[in-house]
């Protein structure tokens, strides 16, 4: 309550009024009506308290029940097509199964990512393989003289895994300051891109 002063009317209240999801105009999730609304939280924790599921598994119905974004603010964005469309089939089919298993995916490539850089971290070395340059180059090719950001340089490159795009072209071209940061101080902005060095 105390975070939320001052920023929304409704402060501390169930909502009084309808809420939905946009993608530009189009609608792709409708929330219950608000009169439901307390019932509904009622009856989801106690399916929360009484669920034997895996905990991931719990909050990622929860996400969707709740609508709450779970950390993994980045990889949610840049797979935003994919988790509107699981919630939109979600909606339809009355079932989230399908928003569940992928929201496991993003969480998993979230713990991928971070095991990858964190190896990167711990095994970096001043040896260049041919690999690297063949990587390095094919990213400058794909950004040119364009600011760009990662899932941009990754539709250019073709590629989907995060985790291999940033071990093999993005981190290899930070490190050999081939390309910068828009936003040095906050690596992982969300709003981050990247530009060829001067």
């Amino acid at each position: 309550m105390l975070m939320m002063n001052g920023l929304i009317p409704e402060n501390g209240k169930f909502r009084s009024g309808g809420v939905g999801v946009f993608e530009g105009e189009a609608l792709v999730h409708l929330a219950p009506s608000a009169k439901f609304v307390p019932e509904h939280i009622h009856n989801l924790f106690v399916w929360y308290e009484q669920s034997q599921l895996h905990p991931l598994i719990k909050s990622a119905v929860f996400h969707y029940e709740l609508f709450f974004w779970l950390p993994i603010e980045e990889l949610i964005q840049s797979r935003q097509r994919e988790y509107y469309e699981a919630l939109g089939a979600a909606d339809r089919q009355s079932d989230s199964a399908g928003f569940v298993e992928l929201m496991l995916e993003i969480i998993r490539d979230s713990l991928l990512e971070i095991t990858v850089l964190g190896r990167n971290t711990d095994q970096e070395t001043d040896q260049e393989t041919d690999q690297d340059s063949v990587s390095v180059n094919q990213l400058l090719s794909a950004l040119g003289e364009n600011i760009l950001s990662a899932v941009e340089l990754m539709e250019r490159l073709g590629l989907s895994h995060r985790p291999t795009f940033r071990k093999n072209y993005l981190n290899p071209a930070l490190k050999k300051q081939l390309i910068e940061r828009t936003i040095p101080d906050k690596p992982n902005s969300k709003n981050q891109k990247y530009r060829k060095r001067k």
